[in-house]
């Protein structure tokens, strides 16, 4: 059971999750992150780190879009285990609505 991040993370791009993942599992892209699917231990210390509510166990109702979408560019984006400043408008951003369709964007970030 993976985790996997979603669209609560776009255009708010908190790195505590990174911080304290054990396996450096995270993938930086221009405005959010991806879990690799397959390099998730399912430890779970990464959930109630995220102050957007992003991450979800695959198990969830929501999650199947998610994993397909993690998996797809977690392979693109560079690895990213440490942490950063989160982007300037994540305040703004949390909890928005249909993050994914209006700011999704597929370029990577800069990684470590």
């Amino acid at each position: 059971m993976p985790y996997v991040v979603t669209e609560q993370c776009i255009k708010c791009k908190y790195t505590d999750c990174v911080e304290v993942c054990p396996v450096d599992c995270f993938y930086e892209g221009d405005n959010m992150l991806v879990i690799h699917p397959d390099e998730c231990i399912d430890c779970g210390v990464c959930e109630p780190e995220c102050p957007a509510e992003a991450i979800i166990p695959d198990t969830e109702t929501d999650a199947e879009k998610w994993l397909e979408l993690n998996r797809e560019y977690s392979l693109q984006w560079p690895n990213l285990t440490r942490k950063k400043d989160a982007l300037p408008e994540a305040e703004e951003f949390k909890g928005a609505a249909d993050k994914f369709e209006k700011f999704f964007k597929p370029e990577p970030g800069t990684g470590n």
